[in-house]
C-alpha cells in the first residue's frame, strides 16, 4: 500500500483540501461515487485518491454531469483498465513464448 491508496484522512481536512462541503463528500458517498473506510467510532477515513477523485467529480458536477453519468463514466473507465491489465498479462505471459515460432515462421 503506498501513501495515495492508505485512507487516513478525515472529513474536515478534505473539506479544507478540496474546498467541498461534508454534506457535499457524504453525498457523493451516498450516490456510491466514493468509498472511504470507517474507524469503530464511525469517522470516515479519505485516501490521496480518493480526494483526487472528489475534485474530479465535483468539477464534472460543475460541468453539468449528473452522479449516475459520473458513475458510469466511472466504471468505463474502470473495465477498460481492467482489460489493459489484462491483455497486459496475456502479453506478459505470452509474448515471451511467441518469440521462438516467430522465428520458426520466418524460416518457414
Amino acid at each position: 500500500m503506498n501513501y495515495k491508496t492508505k485512507k487516513l484522512i478525515t472529513i474536515g481536512i478534505v473539506c479544507e483540501m478540496t474546498g467541498l462541503s461534508e454534506r457535499q463528500i457524504r453525498y457523493y458517498e451516498e450516490r456510491k461515487l466514493i468509498f472511504p473506510e470507517r474507524t469503530k467510532g464511525g469517522t470516515r477515513k479519505y485516501s490521496f485518491n480518493d480526494i483526487e477523485s472528489l475534485m474530479d467529480i465535483a468539477e464534472k458536477m460543475d460541468d453539468g454531469m449528473q452522479t449516475f453519468e459520473i458513475k458510469q463514466l466511472h466504471n468505463k473507465n474502470k473495465a477498460s483498465a481492467r482489460e489493459e491489465m489484462i491483455k497486459g498479462q496475456i502479453n506478459a505471459r505470452f509474448g515471451q513464448n511467441r518469440a521462438p515460432l516467430d522465428q520458426s515462421d520466418k524460416r518457414l
